[in-house]
């Protein structure tokens, strides 16, 4: 049995990081045993933090206003990563542009709530709300230097049937809390 050893960053109220945490951690899946050794956040306030401690994890925190450049701010993150020998970093909910300096020394993924390459960035679950697509969906990809850019590895899509937004928004995050789990999965087996 191998254990298979991941980091989840994000930003936020950590929904997608306790989805990871119900169904992955400590679990085994055929001859891997996937452990969270490590949550980091940007915020010194994010809700994912009470989250972690739930499950008995410290979360790390590398305030991002702390630092005079992006660059600066990753090589702080990749540093501090690296401590923990991970074999992939999952960004749920990361709302950080990252630079070179972080993807070409992490091997790390995305969970995107649009389908991509289409509403990129920070509004994108709006923007497509808003956009004639008679589908929504999520997508989980490699992250790279472009932004929402990386080679796209899963995708989930439902169809619009007169949702509100609200419910555009609530069928997201459903399907965020599938998806991403079960794509972190799949790659730890891979690499067997």
């Amino acid at each position: 049995m191998v254990t298979k050893k991941i980091a989840v960053l994000f930003s936020g109220s950590g929904t997608n990081l306790e989805a990871i945490l119900q169904k992955l951690h400590g679990k085994i899946f055929g001859d891997i045993k996937i452990e969270v050794v490590m949550t980091l956040t940007n915020k010194p306030d994010a809700g994912g933090i009470e989250k972690a401690a739930k499950y008995g994890l410290t979360s790390v925190v590398i305030d991002n206003k702390k630092f005079a450049s992006r660059e600066e701010f990753d090589v702080a993150l990749v540093d501090e990563i690296k401590k923990y020998d991970v074999d992939l970093v999952v960004l749920a909910g990361f709302m950080r542009i990252l630079t070179p300096i972080f993807t070409e020394n992490l091997r790390a993924i995305n969970l995107h709530p649009t389908i991509l390459p289409l509403f990129k960035g920070a509004h994108a679950i709006e923007e497509s709300y808003k956009s004639d697509m008679q589908v929504g969906g999520i997508t989980v990809h490699w992250v790279s230097a472009e932004l929402d850019g990386g080679k796209i590895i899963a995708q989930k899509t439902f169809s619009r049937k007169n949702r509100t937004f609200e419910e555009w928004e609530a069928k997201i995050h459903k399907l965020e809390h599938k998806l991403l789990p079960k794509t972190i999965v799949e790659i730890l087996k891979k690499d067997q």
